[in-house]
């Protein structure tokens, strides 16, 4: 101890003698000086751990770029350019849009003018992926039903239980039934779910992201919380990290354009709250591995979303009907929430999902409650205060007029055509079908022709397709709209392709050049200043 002591004593005596001749000043800023540099350091490193050494050279580049005098000016110009092309023509309309009340109410010219602007619409009919997921008329059939349930409560909001018992009771019974399609009567799922209506997708992802993060921070004190997703999951997740500041753990995909569990197992740490799985993935139609998902997530604690917004209204039946779907639901165990939309596959008006919960002390943390207010006690489940009892209505007509056999039908009938048409896209020299589409939306490439001008002449033929990148390919999500057309789009794309192969290279209006250099552009903070310069001039 003497000795450890002496020692001590030399070393503060050098170490004195040693700094007496510096500038005090110096002596208190270089320690300051240090720990500046240290979290620069720090910051970078954690900087090229989550977007990569050569994303993070190439934004530092284009920085550096940006400081030469003109180049700033010229970049700017070419976005403009850019966005107006995005536009095609929205400009115009937009400059023919009513900035103010008329002096005197139009009541009998009102409805004219709505049918004036709704006819200017595209032709939505079966030639749309997706967007419209009921058959036939909008006028006639499961449409005029919807539309009457919607008047009927029109005036209604579920804010007001008090008032609106009906509407309260709907959106129960609403939440009961898609519920129990997804596992809410099976034994594994612990006789708990709950869950309640939303707005749509988004709003489901957003409730679900802030009520794990704010379960998690209770459970397990996390205040710096993280998520992992897989580079497919809906683009509705990086919203959520960004409205709740969360950090995103964004994992490849595998060969099979999966969410690959070993990745997703080596981004797991003590920040982490959630792990997201697609039943199926929006890109691809494929269904992640959710039981292997739901294996990690019990493991570590942490919860597992899965996204069933595309699926939930299909897998179900059509695992009844013989297709081979692997697990997805609350009987898996680990799965903590879930997202479904009743107003895609299950045929309710738009603006109509659910977010459902394993159990009740985690829905929970979804809950705002406000105890301070000088107009009251306030208590709301969603995102909303206010919101559309029309629309909870509409999604219980959807439901209960087509009952098990209905969806039983109207699944059968789409699964069916989704085969033929992976079958013919498969048939169609120059084209590939990416993965193995679990579900109803086929996506594919190809390795002769440039697909996205592909995408150009079907666009010029009337149809609306999803174009996608990692790997270049379009996607068509496939609805009882197209049970009855099937067969023109498949000639249709095969007359795109051959029409590519014997004249290739861009057509006049076409976007193929813009989605073609936004995938190959390294910097991608490029493409989302155009993206958001164009989101700012469209609305």
């Amino acid at each position: 101890m003497e000795a450890a002591a002496e020692l001590a004593q030399r070393l503060r005596a050098a170490a004195n003698e040693r700094l007496a001749g510096q500038e005090p000043l110096l002596l208190v800023a270089a320690p300051l000086l240090a720990l500046l540099a240290a979290r620069a350091v720090h910051a970078a490193a954690a900087d090229v751990a989550d977007r990569g050494l050569r994303t993070v050279l190439i934004t530092l580049a284009m920085a550096a770029v940006k400081l030469v005098p003109g180049v700033s000016g010229y970049i700017a110009a070419e976005k403009s350019k850019v966005v107006e092309k995005l536009q095609s023509g929205s400009a115009s309309s937009k400059k023919d849009l009513r900035t103010e009340l008329p002096a005197v109410g139009i009541p009998d010219g009102v409805i004219g003018d709505l049918q004036a602007l709704k006819d200017k619409d595209v032709r939505w009919q079966g030639k749309c992926s997706g967007t419209v997921y009921i058959a036939g008329s909008e006028s006639e059939g499961h449409f005029s039903l919807i539309n009457k349930a919607y008047s009927m409560f029109s005036h209604t909001n579920p804010l007001h239980q008090d008032v609106f018992k009906s509407v309260a009771q709907l959106e129960a019974e609403v939440v009961a039934m898609t519920a129990a399609l997804l596992g809410s009567k099976e034994k594994a799922s612990g006789g708990q779910i709950c869950g309640n209506m939303t707005s749509g997708g988004t709003e489901s992802i957003l409730l679900a992201v802030k009520t794990s993060r704010d379960y998690m921070q209770s459970k397990k004190g996390i205040t710096k919380p993280e998520m992992i997703i897989a580079e497919s999951a809906h683009s509705a997740y990086d919203k959520a990290a960004q409205y709740f500041n969360i950090k995103v753990r964004r994992v490849p995909v595998n060969k099979e354009f999966l969410a690959d569990v070993k990745g997703f197992k080596r981004c797991i740490n003590g920040n982490t709250i959630m792990m997201v799985g697609s039943a199926p993935g929006f890109p691809h139609g494929l269904i992640d591995p959710i039981e292997e998902l739901g294996e990690l997530a019990s493991q570590y604690g942490i919860c597992l979303h899965v996204d069933l917004c595309l699926g939930g209204f299909v897998l179900p039946f059509a695992r009844k009907l013989g297709y081979p779907i692997p697990p997805f639901d609350f009987s898996v165990k680990g799965v903590t929430s879930i997202s479904t939309d009743v107003h895609k596959y299950g045929l309710a008006p738009k603006g109509t999902s659910t977010v459902l919960y394993r159990n009740h002390e985690i829905r929970k943390h979804q809950f705002v409650a406000v105890t301070e207010w000088t107009g009251g006690l306030y208590i709301s489940p969603t995102m909303a205060g206010s919101r559309p009892g029309g629309l909870v209505a509409g999604a219980w007509a959807a439901m209960m007029s087509l009952g098990l056999n209905g969806y039983l039908e109207s699944t059968g009938k789409i699964m069916e055509v989704s085969k033929k048409i992976q079958k013919g896209i498969d048939d169609i020299s120059g084209l590939f079908v990416i993965g193995k589409p679990d579900m109803t939306v086929v996506a594919f490439g190809s390795d002769a022709v440039d697909i996205f001008e592909v995408n150009d002449i079907m666009s010029s033929k009337g149809w609306h397709l999803n174009a996608l990148q990692r790997p270049n390919s379009l996607h068509i999500c496939v609805t009882l709209q197209h049970t009855a057309i099937y067969e023109e789009f498949l000639k249709d794309l095969e007359d795109s392709v051959d029409t590519v192969k014997a004249n290739p290279g861009p057509i006049s209006g076409g976007m193929a050049p813009i989605y073609g250099a936004a995938g190959k552009m390294p910097d991608r903070g490029t493409v989302k200043e155009l993206l958001v310069e164009f989101m700012d001039s469209s609305c």
